[in-house]
């Protein structure tokens, strides 16, 4: 199919994007402290699926699309809450991970094995 790799590249250059995203925000971009803060830690998990996304394990896509959701979260509740840069970047993180979201499930569900 021609679309797999286009979802590939769409979920895999998401989810670097949002890696990014994540690392500057909170080092230096709008931190929640002046000096940065542990918020920065929340890129970690970020980093347990990218291997399995990059390679195209369609197990990794299917757990991942749901993982996502939790940065999903943060980002609309940040972006309602906070105000300025901090704002945007919340915006940022919503369409990434929506980005990421709708690649994965499409990706999970035209690789699935269907019965003979």
């Amino acid at each position: 199919m021609r679309i797999l790799p286009a979802l590939r590249i769409g979920a895999g250059s998401s989810l670097v994007a949002l890696i990014f995203l994540c690392l500057a925000w909170e080092s230096v971009l709008a931190p929640f402290k002046p000096n940065g803060s542990f918020l920065i830690l929340k890129t970690l998990p970020l980093l347990l699926p990218l291997f399995g996304i990059l390679k195209g394990h369609r197990y990794t896509y299917q757990w991942a699309s749901m993982f996502i959701l939790l940065y999903f979260t943060e980002g609309v509740v940040r972006a309602w809450s906070d105000t300025g840069l901090s704002a945007k970047l919340a915006m940022i993180e919503v369409v990434f991970s929506v980005v990421f979201f709708m690649c994965t499930i499409f990706y999970a569900k035209h690789t699935r094995q269907l019965p003979q």
